[in-house]
């Protein structure tokens, strides 16, 4: 589902570091190695049908990286 964030994400907050992170030999195969983070917060989405929508997202980031691989783990009503 293509969606387009909206504003700043907020209530940032980690939730592994480094081997705590599941898919971390797939993030080191396809990016590099790096010390990678997996977050999560809250932001405001637009969908691919036009709908805004409040959710709760997910992304991998690392220095040098960035946010990578966003996705939506739950739509807040």
């Amino acid at each position: 589902m293509p969606v387009k964030i909206i504003g700043e994400i907020r209530d940032v907050e980690i939730v592994a570091i480094g081997k705590s992170i599941r898919e971390i030999n797939r993030l080191n195969k396809i990016y590099g190695k790096a010390r990678w983070r997996k977050m999560k917060g809250f932001a405001k989405l637009i969908l691919e049908n036009g709908k805004k929508i409040d959710a709760e997202i997910h992304w991998y980031e690392a220095h040098g990286f960035g946010k990578m691989e966003y996705k939506i783990k739950r739509i807040l009503k």
